[in-house]
């Protein structure tokens, strides 16, 4: 997890008094995971943060793109293929569109669902109180709000956002945004750790690519709406003051931000197996981060990956700048998405090894996500599919089969 910081004005001891000038006391809140015994935050506030006035359900549909409405709106990959998703084929109803209501599920399962926006309004204030969420920003600039300060992103961020962290998204222009949504904590894989959580120097990144909020947000306001999503549902929670009332906090547990390109990617003499490429763990799945690099520089190496079955894990990949070399010639461009679920093998498309061979860098970047549990299709994902990438090595699809 993220090291120790501290923001704003604190006192000398925790748990001990703390006065505003006027003389009263500054409101307490301990933020804390996995009741209190890991990573925790001690915020602290001008108003009670738990001072609520009204509590009722949304006006609105519930958006279900949540790891919890598994089973309702999903559709299982039946029967099983390799599938293609184009993103910039999508599209929302006229009007203005927020980076949180706005979304639209791609993918789910019990673990974790994958929406996509763009967003070109500011969102309401949302609090996501079932697991942690990761933005990757495929395009676009904004302010993201918090509890904690602000944060400044843009093309290529990923941006971690704790459970429970209050925070709103603003735009500048249209924000492209792939989201997860996940039943629990992401954060860098433990192997990338010491035993007190600093990154170890075979990591490829480490503490000084992180960014996090610098300085408190001292809003003002009475009577705020916050959006949050629970285990049952949705609920809009309305606070006698606005949560952006923290003169300081200090702690290990708070939303960062780190840039794709400032991962370090890691090379071989021969082609380096998936791993090398993590970033992030979650529960039951990890995300990878394939950067522009030197290639593999064995005198006989072939650069692109051999044909695999990771066959505990769907494949889904999300390309977002360069040539992704091992799909040419498969319709696969820049805001694609291709899932290659567990109990199919895949691998470079037909011609893609001879045209590699040689090859001193590739220039593609690419997100993938590796779950360890199925992923089923949102109304998104069915709604931008590519029918034709599933025959796309064979160059020909079932309606070629003799009939008999």
């Amino acid at each position: 997890m993220p090291h120790y910081r501290s923001v704003g004005e604190l006192p000398p001891k925790r748990h001990t008094q703390f006065r505003s000038p006027d003389g009263s006391l500054y409101a307490e809140e301990l933020m804390g995971v996995e009741g209190f015994s890991s990573d925790s935050a001690l915020l602290y506030h001008r108003e009670l943060p738990t001072a609520i006035i009204d509590s009722r359900e949304p006006d609105w549909p519930a958006r279900a793109s949540s790891p919890e409405a598994h089973g309702r709106s999903t559709t299982p990959n039946l029967p099983l293929k390799p599938r293609h998703f184009r993103t910039p084929e999508l599209s929302w109803p006229a009007g203005p569109v927020d980076a949180v209501t706005g979304r639209r599920q791609l993918f789910a399962n019990p673990d974790v669902s994958i929406s996509y926006v763009a967003a070109d309004a500011d969102s309401g204030l949302y609090r996501n109180a079932v697991g942690d969420e990761l933005l990757y920003v495929q395009s676009g600039s904004a302010t993201v709000e918090t509890v904690y300060g602000a944060l400044e992103v843009g093309p290529g961020d990923y941006v971690v956002l704790p459970a429970s962290c209050t925070y709103r998204i603003l735009p500048r222009g249209v924000l492209r945004l792939l989201v997860l949504e996940a039943t629990g904590h992401i954060g860098p894989p433990r192997r990338y750790l010491s035993a007190r959580g600093q990154f170890l120097e075979h990591a490829p990144y480490c503490e000084r690519d992180l960014r996090a909020p610098t300085s408190p947000l001292l809003a003002e306001g009475e009577d705020v709406d916050v959006l949050v999503r629970h285990r049952a549902g949705l609920s809009v929670l309305t606070y006698a003051h606005h949560p952006f009332d923290v003169v300081g906090w200090d702690g290990c547990l708070y939303p960062w931000a780190l840039n794709i390109a400032d991962f370090e990617p890691i090379t071989g003499r021969v082609h380096q197996p998936p791993p090398v490429h993590q970033t992030f763990e979650g529960p039951n799945f990890v995300v990878c981060s394939f950067v522009p690099r030197k290639v593999d520089y064995h005198p006989l190496a072939v650069p692109v990956p051999y044909n695999h079955a990771n066959v505990d894990s769907d494949e889904l990949m999300f390309y977002v700048g360069g040539d992704y070399e091992a799909r040419k010639g498969s319709g696969i461009g820049l805001g694609s998405l291709s899932l290659h679920p567990a109990g199919c093998t895949h691998g470079p498309q037909p011609g893609a090894v001879e045209a590699s061979l040689g090859a001193e860098r590739f220039d593609e970047t690419a997100v993938m996500v590796d779950t360890f549990r199925p992923l089923e299709l949102g109304e998104a994902a069915l709604a931008c599919e590519d029918e034709r990438y599933a025959w796309s090595w064979a160059r020909r699809g079932p309606e070629s089969r003799a009939t008999g």
